[in-house]
């Protein structure tokens, strides 16, 4: 049954739809999700805001809704509610629990409001179906520029706050105690999330987007536990998903973000159970080093 589902969705003509100019901005458009993703990913699962990431893309539904019914470009509109968000959410929240319960108020007004702009947008249901689950093919080279900063911002910001970042990270109350600015990092921090989610809904959508910004990240620190090292891999997983997923959408005629995302989940449960093995696995017979 497998075989016959592969082979009907199977296309001839692929590399001709892999080299072609809507595929060539999907690539680069990719490229610069995954970079975002990778550069963030790490500090989302260290600072356990990964519900906030999923709450964000949701928070930017309204303004993509919002975007068509004022006739500005959507990107704006995702972007303008995601940080937004993320600077409501960063002010309100220093500590885990005041974040989920901040995260859980902005998403719910944020939820309420895209219902409403959907309501009135008579003519949006490409847009909103691209918001919620993606559409990577339909970059186009406005956008590509848009991502291309967005990833300097990001780049440019970690760079310079990497290490009292990752402090405040691992160990708040310490950080604070030490004289690190712990609130108006946590403020920057949500800023620069809501910039790498405004990039990342456009590539796989709100319903999708956990995959892509939070399980490279997850598998990166299954595997290594420095945190320039777990960035690395965190980055170039999601690069390999994005990459392998569009070529596979390409030939299976598949949704990009439907291969992306099952790559990712897929390495992840590999990853997942090799550790668990590898635990479960004793490290020598305590009798035999007794004798």
């Amino acid at each position: 049954m497998t075989t016959e589902l592969i082979a009907m969705g199977y296309q001839h003509n692929w590399w001709q739809i892999l080299t072609s100019g809507f595929m060539r901005n999907a690539l680069i458009g990719g490229t610069l999700v995954a970079l975002a993703a990778g550069l963030i990913g790490y500090f989302i699962v260290v600072r356990n805001t990964a519900f906030a990431a999923h709450a964000l893309a949701h928070i930017g539904f309204p303004g993509a809704t919002g975007a068509v019914l004022v006739g500005v470009p959507v990107t704006l509109g995702l972007g303008v509610f995601c940080i937004g968000g993320a600077l409501v959410i960063g002010a309100l929240g220093k500590k885990a629990d005041d974040r989920e319960i901040a995260t859980g108020t902005v998403l719910a007004a944020a939820t309420g409001l895209g219902l409403f702009f959907s309501s009135l947008a008579t003519k949006s249901t490409s847009t909103v179906t691209n918001v919620l689950f993606g559409n990577l093919l339909a970059v186009t080279h406005a956008q590509l520029v848009t991502f291309g900063v967005l990833v300097l911002v990001l780049a440019v910001a970690i760079t310079a706050l990497f290490r009292p970042l990752l402090f405040s990270s691992v160990n708040a109350d310490v950080a604070e105690a030490k004289g690190v600015p712990v609130r108006a990092l946590s403020v920057v921090f949500m800023a620069l999330l809501g910039l790498a989610v405004t990039m990342a809904v456009q590539a796989v959508g709100t319903l999708l987007l956990f995959a892509l910004v939070v399980t490279p990240a997850a598998t990166a620190i299954m595997l290594t536990a420095r945190p320039i090292a777990a960035m690395a891999t965190s980055t170039v997983l999601s690069l390999l998903a994005v990459w392998g997923g569009l070529v596979v959408s390409a030939i299976l005629n598949l949704p990009p973000s439907f291969a992306i995302v099952t790559l990712v989940c897929a390495v992840w449960l590999a990853v997942w159970a090799f550790n668990q093995r590898a635990a479960a696995v004793p490290k020598g017979d305590s009798r035999a080093r007794m004798n």
